[in-house]
């Protein structure tokens, strides 16, 4: 199968796809996903084999509207009813409780009580959503455990040759996955999974909210992704470094001592403090330890700094943030990219 890329003119095109039981992966402001038709199963038996995707860890569905939503939930609460006028379109993931009657393949084992929904905020892919009249599915569109893609290169990287079609939309601006929120007991909201919208940003609509962000064993079915496995990671090894200056030199030092290439991922000035250190290569997050845009940058540096190591016996040093609310987000993907690994002198 040749990997075809496709653009706004090829919308009719990519919806044919769909409606086939194709596999098309598309844009959205956080990271690209692995769309297929949510209420087939053999199309989304298709997601998990061009992944490598263990098969009980969950979907999340694309919608385009929160109408499509009501075809398949035993009910909107009014909490999620706020949440949903509130930040849709955009980076934000209900978990709901299912109809029984709810035609929808989110996982291919578990046969979950929930499901999570979220309507993208992409022109393009909501066009996909609505040409095709269809609820998506829509893993991130890349090798699974690997950094997320936030470009149509970084997908066809992983997936050329397993998936039909990628819609191009150049890069995603957010950078990280949604925040995935539980909603299916409205009166013990929980986040499960951080991202760009806060925590504080949804208490503000809908009261107190809790944080769940702890993994499941291997006897528990997940109700969202990233919940079970390693996720995030490049074939380097990654460790974080949130200290001073003078551990970021200790660790360059330790490291060099091992035998190892050493390429740095930080913000612009800690590496300007860090010029009379030769490392192997690095890559810039943010100017000044900004997070949104070290959340921007995160998944194109791993895989930069992956690539530029290849062939190498190399480490990736990251830049730790202090976990704030604001900074959770990019701590999730960082710590599971390094295996909760840090540096200590």
């Amino acid at each position: 199968m040749k990997t075809k890329i496709y653009h706004q003119e090829d919308i009719k095109q990519a919806a044919r796809v769909i409606k086939q039981g194709g596999l098309v992966s598309f844009p959205t402001e956080t990271v690209y996903g692995l769309g297929a038709d949510a209420t087939n199963s053999e199309a989304v038996k298709k997601v998990y084999e061009a992944k490598g995707r263990p098969s009980d860890n969950p979907l999340i569905v694309h919608v385009a509207s929160k109408e499509m939503v009501t075809q398949f939930v035993s009910g909107i609460s009014e909490k999620a009813n706020q949440l949903m006028e509130t930040f849709w379109p955009g980076p934000l993931t209900l978990i709901l409780p299912l109809a029984e009657e709810a035609n929808l393949s989110i996982s291919m084992t578990d046969q979950l009580e929930t499901a999570a929904f979220r309507m993208p905020n992409n022109s393009l892919t909501l066009s996909l959503i609505r040409e095709s009249n269809l609820p998506l599915v829509g893993p991130s569109a890349n090798t699974s455990g690997k950094p997320s893609p936030t470009t149509s290169t970084h997908v066809f990287n992983d997936l050329n040759g397993k998936i039909e079609a990628i819609l191009d939309d150049g890069e995603c601006e957010v950078g990280i996955e949604s925040t995935v929120i539980d909603m299916s007991q409205p009166d013990k909201p929980t986040i499960l999974r951080p991202g760009a919208i806060t925590k504080e940003e949804i208490e503000k609509i809908i009261g107190a909210v809790f944080i769940d962000t702890h993994l499941v064993d291997d006897k528990q079915a997940p109700k969202s992704p990233g919940m079970k496995y390693k996720h995030y990671s490049p074939d380097a090894d990654v460790i974080i470094v949130d200290g001073s200056i003078n551990d970021w030199r200790h660790a360059i030092n330790y490291y060099k001592t091992q035998q190892k290439e050493v390429a740095i991922l930080s913000s612009q000035a800690i590496y300007d403090e860090l010029d009379d250190y030769s490392v192997f290569a690095h890559y810039i997050l943010s100017e000044n330890k900004d997070v949104k845009s070290a959340m921007h940058h995160l998944f194109s540096g791993l895989r930069q700094l992956d690539t530029d190591l290849l062939g190498h016996n190399g480490v990736i040093l990251a830049e730790g943030y202090d976990e704030t609310s604001e900074n959770m987000g990019y701590m999730n993907r960082l710590k599971k990219a390094a295996n909760q690994t840090f540096f200590r002198k």
